[in-house]
């Protein structure tokens, strides 16, 4: 097999034969070829309905032609130029104009980056130090964040590597628990900068707030002079054009955005309110800079993904989604396996455990070597979905109707092998 081959080959080169670790699996990780519409193909031919979809950013599905075409384009004009170009306003506009806490934006290379001067940002317009994050969370590889992490380090101990002065002003509570939030603030009000969550927690599988939740830490920031920061990196433009905060009625006062935002090429973007966004460089005194940020090519693919997400796109994307989890669900209850199906708009995950799933606790009791089998059978089956079950699943508006029928079928087979 050439997968196996190359990752032989890889380990030599590159630490654990990767370079993310959410991408290794046992025995080895297929080696991807190329990718089209709700399609991935790795280099032994094998062809997977694809649910992981890059970890969410190919809302539109691999390769579309509209992406392609206008990225070409760019391409032969120039890959990056040390100047600001025409189209980072253009792509700032469409941002300020779908989502609500945006008055100005800045446009910065991942995630990552994006969380880390939103962290940055939120210290320097308040004058405190410490910031509340949720357990299981995750806010990119950066040492302020990597406490209780979800996603890749849902299953280890915090890194190696990270000083104990960079998080001790990193405070981390439950989600979805509003009695250990107020008794926090209640001690720490006056040392807090910001709270930092995901409105929907993605990167420990996929778990939604509770009825009201969002809408406590609101206003629970508001009365105690608190940054209330939403890490949309995932919902952003997932949930609704607005992401998140459109889709649940909520606005922070900044929030950072990633993966679909760069239309498939890396980006992210930190906004909110212009009185906060202005205390950046070179307006402001809080630094944030980069080679890369606004990368003409990054920004033709966000501007044409973005352009084509409207209110008749999620509509027929949520239909399609929904069809799929309520398939899903169909299949639990006729087979009676005790799993916790989960989701909303485009995204759902099967927890493999028999109780609520309402925090990152409650996530950990999910059984991870059924879900292996589960990942495993369904990769014999040509499904993708993320190898951990601490990641979430997507759908694109490549999927078909052929492509869910097809997945539930499978989806059936495997969880059969599992608890046969």
């Amino acid at each position: 097999m050439k997968s196996e081959d190359l990752f032989k080959e890889s380990q030599k080169y590159l630490p654990g034969g990767v370079d993310s670790p959410v991408r290794a699996f046992k025995p080895y990780p297929f080696f991807a070829d190329k990718g089209k519409g709700s399609k991935l193909w790795d280099v032994d031919g094998n062809v997977y309905t694809d649910y992981c979809l890059g970890y969410g950013p190919l809302i539109m599905g691999h390769a579309p032609e509209n992406i392609i075409e206008s990225v070409y384009e760019q391409i032969k004009n120039g890959t990056t130029f040390g100047a600001p170009t025409e189209k980072e306003i253009e792509l700032a506009k469409l941002v300020i104009n779908k989502v609500p806490c945006a008055e100005m934006v800045r446009f910065v290379n991942s995630g990552t980056e994006a969380t880390m001067s939103a962290i940055r940002l939120a210290r320097g317009f308040t004058g405190k130090n410490k910031i509340i994050k949720f357990e299981g969370s995750y806010h990119g590889a950066h040492d302020y964040v990597l406490v209780k992490s979800g996603s890749g380090a849902a299953c280890l101990p915090d890194s190696l590597g990270v000083p104990e002065d960079a998080t001790k002003n990193t405070l981390s509570i439950p989600f979805n628990d509003m009695d250990a939030l107020s008794a926090l603030i209640e001690l720490e009000a006056d040392e807090i900068a910001a709270i930092i969550v995901e409105p929907v927690m993605a990167n420990i599988g996929c778990i939604e707030p509770q009825k009201g939740y969002l809408e406590f830490l609101r206003e629970i920031t508001e009365e105690n002079n608190i940054m209330l920061i939403f890490d949309e990196v995932i919902t952003g433009f997932r949930l609704s054009e607005g992401g998140a905060q459109e889709y649940f009625g909520v606005t922070p006062d900044l929030v950072t955005m990633g993966k679909i935002i760069g239309g498939g090429f890396p980006m992210g973007a930190l906004a909110g309110k212009k009185e906060i966004m202005e205390f950046i460089a070179p307006c402001g005194s809080v630094y944030q800079a980069g080679t890369f940020n606004g990368n003409p090519v990054s920004v033709t693919a966000g501007l044409n993904t973005l352009e084509f997400l409207d209110k008749k796109f999620y509509s027929g994307l949520n239909e399609k989604s929904q069809s799929l989890r309520d398939g899903i669900r169909d299949i639990l209850e006729d087979n009676d396996f005790n799993l916790k199906l989960v989701g909303l708009a485009s995204m759902f995950q099967i927890y493999f455990t028999e109780i609520e799933v309402k925090n990152y606790n409650d996530a950990k009791t999910s059984d991870v070597d059924k879900f292996s089998i589960y990942f495993q059978e369904l990769l014999k089956k040509g499904i993708f979905i993320p190898p951990s079950q601490f990641e979430c699943c997507f759908l694109s508006q490549a999927h078909s109707r052929e492509d869910i029928e097809n997945t539930l079928n499978s989806m059936e087979s495997a969880l059969k092998v599992v608890f046969e």
